[in-house]
């Protein structure tokens, strides 16, 4: 993953350690306690396992205190020993490539910098079922897409799910120009000249991952099936669906445990006022401290099965009508700067610093006529999607 924050972190601002009360109170008053944050799942993918560690934040600050250099490794009950090493800054990543297998108990085993031994419960890995179908709809009121999945284990016996996708959307650079504009002097007064662009920069692509906890069970079913579960509705002036979009959508089987810990948290970060209206106490996984048995750890190890399924789509195939223009991640606003301005920055300087991207020629025969310069000019992620995105497709995409 592309250094995933999961869904935990997002929430933990709220001071984790609350008492039970329902008084209002004053943010700035609540005693804060740092805690370990754990977010660690491992499938049966043969593939490089990840596990995330950071430290609980209190409102004041922007954002998780990482855990860095930490001995990370996963003990299964035959005494396999699985290493992870840092590759940034929280995120751990397993030395080998290796996956989860049945009837086998797994251990994770964290020793932070401060040299504070940490432990999860022994888990098994979940029991498996397999995704039958994604599939994608035009809204009723036309004005979006919805994203359903359909699954099913005849075997009755997997009933808690959690969902994560990485969406992979096409990006088109909408003011792009196969010449570049660039100086040859740098003295006054400046000389400019064209140049032929050596490199793609029109069409890329970009991949982002899922945000939230999505949950589903079956429990209350006769038979352990998904039927139509929304997993994600995306608007149709997102840039996301403006050209091409895939999702992979990924099903891990849960444990009872690990659905209940993460409907809780669910539960919390969906208050509309989770100050005031439910102010949780402390919200308890299954890894814990060695050295310390009163010590507060946040997270959950997961040993599950996962099942995945990719799905494309370009929004001509569902009828769906696209705002004009065409929805960018930046707004691109024409400007034509002057050569030598009396107030504001000079072409010269916005090529200097490389915000702008040449368009077309300020002369009306290529587009309108902007007032200031000779050139017209653009943000550079509207003249080059590289800026956005990486022109090299992912070896999966098709068209």
């Amino acid at each position: 993953m592309k250094g995933k924050k999961y869904y935990i972190i997002s929430i933990l601002i709220i001071g984790i350690f609350f008492n039970s009360c329902t008084e209002p109170f004053d943010i700035k008053s609540i005693t804060f306690e740092s805690a370990l944050v754990v977010e660690a799942t491992i499938s049966n993918e043969f593939k490089h396992q990840e596990i995330n560690l950071s430290r609980t934040f209190n409102l004041e600050e922007k954002g998780p205190s990482i855990e860095s250099n930490a001995v990370v490794k996963i003990i299964d009950d035959l005494q396999n020993i699985y290493s992870f090493h840092e590759t940034t800054l929280g995120k751990y990543v397993s030395n080998e490539e290796f996956s989860a297998v049945d009837n086998r108990s797994y251990q994770l085993k964290i020793i932070t910098n401060e040299g504070k031994s940490y432990a999860s419960q022994l888990t098994q890995l979940t029991n498996s079922s397999q995704i039958d179908k994604v599939s994608v709809e035009k809204s009723e009121d036309g004005n979006g897409v919805n994203i359903f999945v359909d699954s099913y284990n005849p075997d009755g016996n997997s009933r808690y799910y959690r969902f994560e996708y990485e969406e992979t959307y096409k990006i088109v650079a909408p003011k792009w120009s196969m010449w570049d504009l660039v100086v040859i002097s740098d003295v006054k007064p400046y000389e400019f000249d064209f140049v032929l662009r050596d490199e793609q920069k029109r069409i890329c692509y970009n991949t982002i991952d899922s945000k939230g906890i999505i949950l589903t069970e079956t429990n209350n079913l006769v038979d352990d099936k998904i039927t139509k579960f929304p997993v994600r509705y995306i608007s149709r002036d997102n840039y996301l669906i403006s050209h091409r979009y895939s999702m992979l959508l990924k099903q891990y089987v849960q444990s009872q445990e690990a659905f209940t810990f993460y409907k809780t948290l669910n539960d919390l970060s969906g208050s509309e006022n989770l100050f005031s209206q439910n102010q949780p106490g402390f919200v308890s996984g299954n890894v814990f401290s060695e050295d310390n048995s009163n010590e507060k750890v946040i997270g959950f190890f997961e040993v599950s099965s996962v099942s995945t399924k990719r799905i494309f789509f370009n929004p001509r195939d569902l009828d769906l009508s696209i705002p004009l223009p065409t929805p960018y991640p930046t707004d691109c606003t024409l400007i034509a700067p002057e050569l030598d301005p009396r107030y504001g920055k000079s072409l010269f300087e916005y090529l200097d610093s490389e915000s702008l991207k040449y368009f077309y020629d300020n002369d009306g025969t290529a587009g309108p006529v902007i007032p200031g310069g000779p050139y017209v000019m653009v943000p550079v992620e509207c003249g080059d999607c590289t800026k956005v995105g990486t022109n090299i497709a992912p070896e999966f995409w098709v068209e």
